[in-house]
């Protein structure tokens, strides 16, 4: 069994005996959104959804800050922390060393440290195994990609914003689900153009990866607000979904993109914010 794998066990047998017991018991120091819950020398933050019984297992968002930031900058913001809380999913953020993660190698000890996040967020909060989410932003989102290529069996969805690893890398491991948003116009991390002016090129590790087919289906333009046009084109896979959406814009987190997803992977009308 991978380390993911029974990461979800562990966090299926919480959900399920919290739903027996009645409110959930965290056995655990309080931490939340402002104060942070600790792991040995790091760190990570949790925020609770808008509504929620105490009881319920929660859909699990864990996301990894952009370069610079911390994982508190991602609970307070719009487009991440507000998008989650809405719609009853548990964020979970946390603290890249130095304000910044390690992605470029395999080796790197952010991916053991996310995993040590999920198992300690499944003993304080009873969390539905077969739904969590990994996304970031920037270099949070080339972590994500790093995270889900080696510990994202048993991941349902990979939210990524702006950011990935090299698409020539071969992955032991793969989330159920990709979805992956980019800016043309993105000076900071560069648009990966491919071969020809592919502009699929961003998501040519997953379709590989999941066996999707050579050509996606192009499913047209969408807004969440009308200054910013989104693209969309999708792949069903042999062993998953992949899912592109490009914008003419640069470098940032698109108002409503992370909401859309978790509406659409949770089955919920779409709306906004």
């Amino acid at each position: 069994m991978t380390r993911s794998l029974l990461l979800l066990s562990t966090a299926y047998l919480a959900a399920t005996a919290a739903a027996a017991m009645g409110p959930w018991q965290a056995n655990e120091d309080p931490c939340g959104a402002e104060v942070a819950c600790t792991l040995g020398e790091r760190s990570y933050h949790v925020m609770e959804p808008d509504g929620w019984n105490g009881v319920s297992p929660l859909p699990v968002l864990l996301h990894f800050h952009g370069w610079s930031r911390t994982g508190k900058h991602a609970q307070r913001s719009d487009r991440v922390g507000a998008s989650a809380k809405r719609r009853g999913v548990l964020l979970v953020t946390p603290n890249g060393r130095g304000k910044s993660w390690n992605f470029w190698a395999a080796s790197t000890e952010d991916v053991p440290f996310a995993d040590a996040v999920l198992e300690d967020v499944a003993r304080r909060y009873p969390v539905d195994a077969a739904r969590i989410f990994v996304s970031g932003y920037s270099y949070g989102s080339a972590m994500a990609w790093r995270y889900v290529c080696h510990s994202g069996d048993g991941i349902a969805a990979l939210l990524a914003v702006a950011g990935s690893i090299d698409q020539s890398e071969t992955c032991p491991e793969a989330p159920a689900e990709v979805r992956h948003v980019h800016g043309l116009a993105d000076t900071v991390m560069d648009f990966p153009m491919g071969q020809g002016g592919d502009r699929t090129y961003p998501v040519a590790l997953w379709r590989r990866q999941l066996g999707c087919p050579r050509n996606g289906a192009v499913r047209g333009d969408w807004q969440a607000r009308s200054f910013l046009t989104l693209s969309r084109t999708d792949w069903g896979c042999d062993r998953g979904t992949v899912v592109l959406d490009l914008h003419p814009g640069g470098h940032f987190i698109p108002h409503g993109w992370i909401g859309r997803q978790l509406d659409e992977l949770l089955g919920l009308t779409p709306s906004y914010p």
